[in-house]
């Protein structure tokens, strides 16, 4: 096996359902440090990060990542013990195999051969590691970001190894991902008998046409590299239980999918306008809003394009489809280039995660060539 392989099992076999870290990253700083590269752990509430360099001038180029996964769910549905990392046909199955902790073994050689065959590479190389990437994220990345920027420690390119490929490796680079917003909106009416509703305010019937407006309001067209920005519900909440009791409460949880055309405070202003339009007794608890953050085509993606043509023959296509990653900190923090470049995705929070055993390996070499166009 590679060594890319070898240390991906090592880090698959390390039980770190966030926002443990299982030594994870105790594995992973002692080899940079036998790297010669210079290691910060931070440590924020219960949650283990990293900072690490090599070199100490401009520019600086980072891969980020995370080293906990998610829980894996009822054990019967996996083929292998989800924490024995196993190959077969030539996949690597196990929690974290995909996300992401085959990209950080990926990365992690791929630095290490760098630094061995130019240890006096121009710039930077640095890691930025968490384990609170699928949690809450309250004291990970975006503390770490908090703390660079204090210290006046400038981030030029980053790379966060998250799977961000669809069919093949490298068929998919995400250079920007959409904003979240979340909402629970409880709407206060007055519980009672079904039989006399006029005795009653029933908060289900109160909030639909609010619920219908914000369901078919037009919030931004979206532009060349973001779709419009989606209001979707999620859940709703009401009732005693008893089909002869009109609800006292009614709530509501809801998100935004928000392209760089819209801001947080606008999709609240907006929300509340609505909303008061239809005289409700209400309040909403939001939650913490992610901002959208896109790296629009520049040296960064043209280099990992290129690189990845070179070595797969894949060509690679810009997006900034899916979900959230730590890239939505790195990017507005640090003012970094920002991309997301790694594994298949197909199989990640699910029974059987695997990811190919050639494609880490075919990953370690794109990463290693990457670093050599932007810090030779």
């Amino acid at each position: 096996m590679s060594k890319t392989i070898v240390l991906a099992k090592d880090l698959i076999s390390r039980e770190s359902i966030s926002p443990n870290d299982g030594g994870c990253q105790v594995v992973l700083t002692e080899r940079l440090s036998k790297s010669d590269f210079t290691v910060e752990n931070l440590k924020f509430g219960n949650v283990d990060n990293f900072w690490a360099t090599h070199g100490n001038t401009d520019p600086v180029m980072v891969f980020a990542g995370h080293t906990d996964v998610v829980p894996v769910g009822d054990e019967n549905n996996w083929l292998t013990k989800p924490f024995i990392p196993t190959i077969k046909d030539g996949l690597l199955y196990g929690r974290g195999a995909a996300d992401m902790k085959g990209g950080l073994a990926a990365m992690t050689v791929a630095a290490e051969r760098f630094v061995s065959d130019f240890p006096h590479h121009k710039g930077t190389l640095g890691f930025l590691i968490t384990s609170d990437e699928e949690g809450p994220a309250i004291d990970g990345t975006v503390k770490v970001a908090r703390y660079l920027k204090e210290s006046k420690q400038q981030v030029d390119y980053c790379i966060v190894g998250e799977p961000s490929s669809t069919l093949k490796l490298g068929d998919t680079i995400k250079n920007g991902r959409r904003g979240s917003l979340n909402g629970c909106l409880a709407v206060i009416g007055k519980q009672g008998h079904i039989a006399y509703p006029h005795l009653a305010i029933n908060p289900i019937h109160q909030v639909l046409p609010a619920l219908n407006e914000l369901c078919n309001e037009n919030w931004d067209n979206g532009n060349e590299y973001f779709s419009s920005t989606s209001f979707q519900i999620s859940n709703i909440y009401s009732g005693t239980g008893a089909t002869n009791v009109t609800p006292g409460e009614t709530e509501v949880l809801f998100n935004f999918r928000y392209s760089t055309e819209n801001t947080f405070e606008n999709l609240q202003e907006r929300v509340h306008k609505i909303l008061d339009k239809y005289n409700l007794d209400y309040k909403i608890d939001w939650g913490l809003p992610s901002i959208p953050f896109l790296t629009p085509s520049g040296d960064l993606a043209t280099s990992c394009q290129s690189v990845i043509k070179e070595i797969t023959g894949v060509e690679s296509e810009l997006s900034t489809s899916g979900g959230t990653s730590d890239g939505r900190f790195i990017a507005p923090i640090l003012g970094a280039q920002v991309l997301e470049l790694g594994p298949v995705n197909a199989t990640i929070h699910q029974a059987n995660e695997c990811v190919s055993v050639k494609d880490l390996d075919d990953l370690t070499d794109i990463y290693y060539q990457i670093l050599k166009n932007i810090l030779l």
